[in-house]
């Protein structure tokens, strides 16, 4: 295994741990339970985007730019649902 795919096993972790929570945040059932998940999930987003950054940084995870069009177009699909 690579550091490639180390990269991308841990980035792929990291999103599930946020996953779970997230969800563990939203059914919390105190105030105090819904801290802990919520101060646990602000670190697992910021370890994701870490991961992320270093991940293109090295090319390993590239990105497109999208035409301003498109962007328009989606935006204002969902200013039309509201």
């Amino acid at each position: 295994m690579d550091d490639r795919q180390l990269m991308e096993n841990m980035l792929m972790l990291e999103k599930g741990a946020c996953d779970l929570l997230m969800h563990g945040t939203l059914e919390s059932s105190s105030p105090d339970v819904h801290h802990a998940f919520s101060c646990s999930l602000n670190s697992s987003l910021q370890m994701q985007e870490q991961i992320y950054e270093k991940m293109q940084e090295k090319g390993w995870y590239p990105t497109t730019q999208v035409e301003r069009q498109k962007m328009d177009t989606v935006k204002q699909k969902f200013q039309n649902i509201g």
